[in-house]
């Protein structure tokens, strides 16, 4: 076969591009490492309940583009997402709300911290943590430092192994604290389930007649980078690469390694149901547990009707390259400059195209990847 594009690894950016391309004719061969497609969006059932192999996955989006290009390949099933945070002795929405003060502080004090978050920033606003930390006013500095003290600081040392101080304050800013009553996680239009899951999306989408599919099967099984030059299976590719892994595993980490956070998930089974919401967080310092948040399952298509469930407790930990998968990069100055080392190396070649949170070492929500496959996908074509 000569394949017009080789793209590695199937989970949405590679499947996206895959399929855009092959329906406008091109022959397209898509690899991945695992034995499964989907990437970390991969989804079984288990006794009747679909379980996120990799954790929990919630389509959410305001682009129409990708609400309508998924809809192709899925019916939905809405789905709200809500957080609850264990503080102590309580259990309160997240992102802090007003409805998590009223359950944190008395009513006078209460009332009084809403009126000036309103009079500070108005209603209905999204006040990123480090920024509510700045505000000089005696009360609003108390009821900030007790969100960053209770919701923040030990969730992040957690989750990412450093301090709140030296993560890139967007990651910080991706859990504000709510100026409302509204106890929804995420606040975008379009908010769903697919019914039948992520899997059987990927299957769908890669379907067509024009795609190869090889599992199991990585990078350097059959392609090569040298001098500018693109090699598959020992002849000079004419074709374009899209890739979508780790950027300093495409250069055989020449440069050194990027530094990623990585996930132990930790399956369990119950009987009946477990918890309040789908995901509940423990922003508690690690000696007390070492997990982040557990993620009930039956919660995202409301199946309550089943007497099991199954829960994941989530241990982050280093990522190592020999013993488990990178989930996210850690943002930092230094390793941003590397990162730009590596991107000068890919610029040598002019047929190779870096699509991903791992290619890129950006972190991408799921609908922003699509998105960003979808326009790559027409610049090839």
């Amino acid at each position: 076969m000569n394949y017009d594009i080789i793209v590695v690894g199937a989970g949405f950016a590679g499947a996206t591009t895959a399929e855009r391309l092959a329906r406008k004719g091109k022959q397209v061969l898509i690899i991945d490492k695992r034995e499964h497609l989907g990437g970390n969006a991969y989804d079984y059932f288990e006794e009747g309940i679909l379980i996120h192999r990799y954790g929990p996955h919630i389509f959410h989006t305001n682009h129409e583009k990708v609400f309508n290009y998924l809809s192709e390949f899925t019916e939905w099933y809405p789905y709200r997402h809500r957080v609850l945070g264990h503080l102590k002795d309580k259990i309160v929405p997240i992102p802090f709300n007003f409805r998590s003060i009223d359950e944190c502080f008395d009513k006078e004090k209460a009332e009084k911290l809403k009126a000036l978050l309103i009079s500070e920033y108005g209603e209905n606003k999204k006040i990123p943590i480090m920024e509510l930390l700045k505000n000089e006013d005696e009360d609003v500095k108390e009821l900030a430092d007790f969100i960053f003290e209770n919701v923040f600081k030990y969730y992040t040392m957690k989750q990412w192994g450093l301090e709140a101080h030296e993560i890139d304050a967007a990651v910080t800013a991706r859990v504000p604290v709510n100026t409302s009553y509204d106890d929804g996680y995420f606040n975008d239009t379009y908010q769903y389930m697919p019914k039948d899951g992520y899997t059987r999306i990927f299957e769908k989408m890669l379907k067509s007649e024009n795609i190869t599919v090889m599992l199991g099967t990585r990078m350097s099984d059959i392609l090569r980078l040298k001098d500018g030059k693109i090699w598959y299976k020992g002849k000079e590719f004419g074709g374009k690469v899209v890739y979508t892994g780790e950027i300093d595993a495409l250069f055989d980490y020449c440069l050194g390694d990027l530094p990623y956070r990585s996930l132990d998930l930790k399956l369990e089974k119950h009987d009946g149901t477990y918890q309040q919401a789908a995901t509940e967080n423990y922003p508690c310092p690690k000696e007390e547990r070492a997990y982040t948040r557990i993620t009930e399952y039956k919660h995202f298509m409301n199946e309550f009707q089943s007497d099991i469930t199954y829960i994941h407790r989530e241990f982050p930990q280093a990522y190592d390259k020999n013993m488990n998968i990178p989930y996210y990069p850690i943002f930092t100055p230094a390793n941003q400059e590397l990162y730009e080392k590596y991107v000068k190396l890919a610029e040598g070649y002019e047929d190779l195209y870096l699509l991903g949170r791992l290619a890129e070492y950006k972190y991408y929500n799921m609908d922003a990847i699509i998105l960003k496959a979808l326009e790559l996908a027409e610049t090839i074509e």
